[in-house]
């Protein structure tokens, strides 16, 4: 039976902030317990063919571009910045804070597990892929 306690929030792309359409990009998994902090994120064709039918203008590039930082923040990557430099409580807290801005984090998640990579990858595949 899972014992150790998880936290996650769903990334998601808002084209469109005064619409309020979304699109799941991706998800970051934090379990404090297991000293374990990742994301993964994903722009397929099918996701940007949607993202493109809500904001045909918008860019996939700088999008793309947004979400590697966010990753590199969340694997605590020196290049992220001081940010990036936080401790994983402090990097996930950061990720998950409500932004008005097209990348925005979900709600924040709980549940148990005993091995939070496979974890992290069941979310994706439910909630992204």
């Amino acid at each position: 039976m899972p014992t150790d306690p998880f936290e996650y929030t769903v990334v998601r792309l808002v084209p469109r902030v005064e619409r309020g359409e979304r699109i799941n990009v991706g998800v970051v998994l934090f379990c404090r317990t297991r000293r374990f902090l990742d994301a993964r994120f994903s722009l397929d064709a099918g996701r940007e063919q949607a993202i493109r039918a809500l904001a045909g203008d918008i860019d996939l590039e700088a999008i793309r571009d947004h979400l590697d930082v966010i990753g590199r923040i969340v694997r605590g990557d020196p290049t992220a910045g001081p940010i990036g430099r936080l401790a994983d409580p402090e990097r996930f807290r950061w990720v998950a804070s409500p932004s008005s801005t097209i990348i925005q984090p979900s709600e924040v998640h709980t549940g148990l597990t005993d091995d939070p990579v496979a974890t992290l990858d069941q979310i994706f595949a439910t909630q992204v892929a």
